[in-house]
């Protein structure tokens, strides 16, 4: 359990570096997808992004 949340922590943290490249390409404004601000900074939850691209990587791997 403890493993998973490492790893979608890790891939939070990894889609809101790239958020300017994807938000490019349409990623990021997807209806789960938060953004907020609070204590004068603007926040980036990328929920549906993140769950979009596991699920595409997910397909690559078992192709691959």
């Amino acid at each position: 359990m403890i493993r998973w949340l490492i790893v979608v922590f890790l891939a939070l943290v990894f889609i809101n570096g790239l958020s300017p490249w994807l938000q490019r390409m349409g990623l990021g404004r997807l209806p789960g997808d938060f953004r907020f601000r609070l204590f004068g900074r603007e926040w980036f939850i990328p929920l549906a992004s993140t769950v979009l691209l596991s699920f595409v990587l997910s397909l690559l791997v078992k192709w691959l």
